[in-house]
């Protein structure tokens, strides 16, 4: 009896003591927004922002320490349960102290706000929920989840505001499935679900967005009114702007991924090779 209950107490105390199993991964999809990542991180000092943690349904609540409005949008520094945490909103009329839970949040890591002219090392997109959305709504802004997180992407750079990496001339790959960036935009309806090789240098990187790195490479060749000189990339994988890299993925039309990220084409699970 004694050695029944000696090993129920270690049992116990590995439970208490122990790690937490983390949550099994959520796959991002176009109807589902990606939950907000979890942090176990203290309290950031004033000013800061860090990895946002969050709640078992993806919601982010906390007490509203500092609001900014700016481009159309209210961006609040929370103290939530996990520290303090920078989240943005459509513009509303949110009361410092007040506690209010975003709700659907998009986290953006290195985000940077033209408007502010600040970088937040990490910032939740979403939008109001609770008494909070019902005044948003009625001031007339709009409270879509989708329409809301994709502010991220513009405002981020994804689809504008690309990094000045100077003159762009790379010469393309030499594979048998290589392709210049205007020969896949070109050729898009024959490459759609095929592999294709691509030589560019990354003008843009956005990493750990919807369970993915988002790269964006130009090699020189088509143009900005026809829209065909930038590729968008998806990757497991690292990359940092200004690198000649070569990346070979699959070219899929008309992606939606939801939260604003939309492209007539793009290269998916890419590998990245100098």
């Amino acid at each position: 009896m004694q050695q029944v209950v000696a090993t129920l107490a270690a049992v116990l105390a590995l439970g208490c003591g122990g790690q937490a199993v983390p949550p099994p991964p959520v796959t991002a999809n176009a109807a589902t927004p990606p939950p907000i990542a979890s942090s176990s991180l203290s309290a950031a000092a004033p000013g800061t922002s860090q990895a946002a943690p969050s709640q078992a349904d993806g919601s982010l609540t906390g007490t509203v320490l500092e609001t900014m409005d700016s481009g159309g949008y209210t961006y609040l520094r929370l103290r939530t349960s996990g520290g303090e945490v920078w989240a943005a909103v459509r513009q509303a009329a949110v009361e410092k102290g007040s506690q209010v839970t975003v709700v659907n949040g998009m986290t953006m890591t290195g985000f940077e706000s033209k408007t502010l002219e600040r970088t937040f090392d990490h910032i939740v997109f979403g939008s109001l929920g609770g008494s909070a959305a019902s005044g948003a709504a009625a001031a007339g802004a709009p409270t879509d989840p989708h329409a809301l997180a994709a502010v991220a992407a513009p405002h981020a750079g994804i689809a504008s505001g690309l990094a000045d990496v100077g003159a762009i001339d790379v010469k393309k790959a030499e594979f048998p499935d290589a392709r210049t960036v205007a020969e896949i935009f070109a050729g898009k309806a024959s490459l759609d679900g095929k592999p294709v090789s691509v030589r560019g240098k990354v003008v843009k990187y956005n990493p750990d967005i919807m369970g993915r790195n988002w790269i964006h490479l130009r090699d020189g060749s088509g143009s900005r009114g026809k829209k065909d000189d930038d590729i968008t990339v998806t990757t497991a994988q690292t990359a940092a702007v200004g690198d000649v890299v070569v990346a070979r993925g699959t070219v899929h039309l008309d992606r939606d991924f939801g939260a604003g990220y939309a492209y007539p084409v793009i290269l998916e699970d890419a590998r990245i090779t100098k």
